[in-house]
């Protein structure tokens, strides 16, 4: 009787011990599975051995990226990303893009970010996966220096030019000012300030950023109204997925900031440091 009881006593600590132990299996299986998740993200190893960096942009968005009259794509986020891919030994492959369809083209592999004065909003940052913020901006009307035409109350009745996608199209289209404009969506600011200057149409909605590039360094006879929409905040978009690769070029961009090579660049292009890279 006492050998029958110590038996099923010795069986139920047995099976215990299995419980156990099974459990203990069950929680490194699910940390390694945990860890092969993180494992697969591919996304910076990707550009390391293929040794290119593929950046998405507008190349006619001055100062922060464009093609220059000797047919090069230069600018404030060119050269920020030169530096980004030098530091990662990469080669950095600067890929002309429509605006309109950035996150098709990002998503569907042929970049690997999309880095050119994009204005963050929430449909982005639910599309993409966005550094943290780098500088600030904010969107204004530009009209010609002899327009008549002193602030946004002005505007009533005139044909306001914007860029196609881009998020001056969405806060233009959202503003309160909207039924009382006609709105023209064009490929590019440049196009804009183009039927500007030609008399097509009465004002152009746009980043501030470009607008004062094109009246300080293009010498472009315009004049900024004193009362704009938004503002807002560019970031660099990644896919989703590439977590591993937007924090490599984050951390490289902090160290960046702080050996004083961003703020060298930014006083390049502006004439100080305008970011807020931390």
């Amino acid at each position: 009787m006492k050998k029958s009881i110590f038996k099923r006593m010795l069986a139920g600590v047995l099976a215990a011990g299995m419980l156990l132990t099974m459990t203990a299996c069950g929680s490194d299986d699910s940390s390694s599975s945990a860890s092969s998740n993180a494992e697969g993200d591919q996304s910076l190893q990707k550009v390391l051995d293929s040794k290119k960096f593929v950046l998405g942009l507008d190349a006619s968005f001055k100062p922060m990226g464009y093609t220059d009259e000797n047919d090069e794509i230069v600018g404030f986020d060119i050269d920020l990303a030169e530096e980004v891919c030098k530091r990662m030994g990469v080669e950095l492959v600067k890929q002309p893009i429509n605006w309109d369809t950035k996150e098709e083209d990002l998503n569907g592999g042929r970049i690997d970010c999309i880095w050119n004065g994009m204005s963050v909003d929430p449909a982005r940052a639910e599309a993409m996966n966005l550094s943290d913020p780098y500088m600030k901006n904010k969107m204004v009307f530009v009209v010609p220096a002899s327009s008549d035409a002193k602030s946004m109350s002005d505007l009533s009745d005139k044909i306001i030019a914007v860029q196609n996608g881009s998020t001056a199209q969405t806060i233009l289209e959202g503003s309160e000012i909207a039924g009382t404009i006609q709105m023209q969506a064009m490929a590019t600011n440049v196009e804009a300030l183009q039927q500007m200057e030609l008399g097509l149409v009465d004002a152009v909605f746009l980043d501030s950023i470009v607008a004062e590039y094109e009246i300080t360094a293009a010498k472009k006879d315009y004049k900024v109204l004193p009362d704009g929409l938004s503002e807002e905040e560019y970031a660099i978009g990644f896919r989703k997925a590439d977590q591993a690769l937007r924090d490599e070029v984050q951390k490289i961009l902090g160290e960046m900031k702080a050996d004083g090579t961003v703020a060298k660049i930014s006083e390049k292009w502006f004439g100080k440091d305008i970011t807020t890279i931390k």
